[in-house]
């Protein structure tokens, strides 16, 4: 649900000096194109689909042109646009049509993750949507299908990748593929690089705080500072069991975060 004064609250963040994204499913930017250049510094669509018909079977909606219009919008009112799809069986063989449909509607960068059946806490306590979500994975004739639609792409589009208008190289989307054949025969998946829960935290609308998207709450922020809140002994714990591999939902995490010491300095 978007917020009906987000203009003014990205204004004012902006005026503060923060960087605002704006993460969206695109059916609404056309309709708000006006406000954008105003109130955010950069927009990421999600688009799951390559096609009207897989687009509105993942999304429930008829809606693929109009979020390629609202990308088109977004690109003509001079901001930077990414489109992140989310990698599941209904749509993984639309990787190559999902990145033309995106670059002809104006999108700079074009990036892919796998869907995460996993964790009990992404986005959310979901576990009742997990057996869902995990009809959503591949099988293994599929994750042999997919990586040779992945091997293709890498010639297809070399040139994409070089310039980095597809956010993951080769090597990172291979990834993706041994991912979903780790979750059919517990195969060894390599930990991914993340130390997110060390330099950011989520913040939920109700005041609800969380290490990461994919990790459990500790608690809310009240009354206390902001300092405080992310100082809680709850807070601390997790931190340490995530980094000493104490958390499973790290072991296979579809998202992570890493930066090192140089890039937390303050400009």
């Amino acid at each position: 649900m978007q917020h009906p004064a987000w203009p003014t609250i990205g204004q004012r963040l902006r005026a503060a000096g923060l960087h605002v994204m704006l993460l969206t499913n695109g059916l609404l930017l056309k309709k708000q194109a006006a406000h954008l250049s105003d109130s955010v510094d950069e927009v990421i669509v999600s688009l799951d689909g390559g096609t009207p018909a897989t687009y509105q079977h993942i999304r429930g909606v008829d809606a693929f042109n109009l979020v390629l219009e609202g990308i088109a919008a977004a690109h003509a009112a001079g901001l930077p646009v990414t489109t992140r799809t989310t990698v599941q069986r209904a749509n993984f063989r639309e990787l190559p049509q999902i990145i033309r449909a995106a670059q002809g509607a104006g999108a700079d960068v074009v990036s892919f993750l796998p869907i995460d059946v996993s964790s009990d806490f992404a986005f959310g306590a979901r576990a009742d949507l997990l057996p869902m979500q995990g009809q959503q994975a591949l099988t293994a004739a599929e994750v042999d299908a997919f990586e040779a639609i992945l091997q293709a792409m890498e010639g297809d589009f070399a040139a994409d990748f070089a310039s980095g208008r597809l956010a993951e190289p080769p090597q990172k989307l291979r990834r993706l593929a041994l991912y979903f054949r780790s979750l059919l025969d517990d195969s060894p998946y390599p930990p991914p690089r993340c130390n997110a829960p060390h330099f950011s935290a989520v913040l939920e609308v109700d005041g609800r705080l969380r290490p990461c998207y994919f990790l459990p709450e500790w608690g809310a922020l009240g009354q206390q500072s902001l300092a405080e809140a992310l100082n809680q002994p709850e807070a601390v714990a997790l931190r340490r069991a995530y980094r000493t591999g104490q958390r499973p939902e790290c072991a296979r995490c579809v998202c992570p975060l890493y930066k090192g010491p140089r890039a937390l300095l303050r400009p």
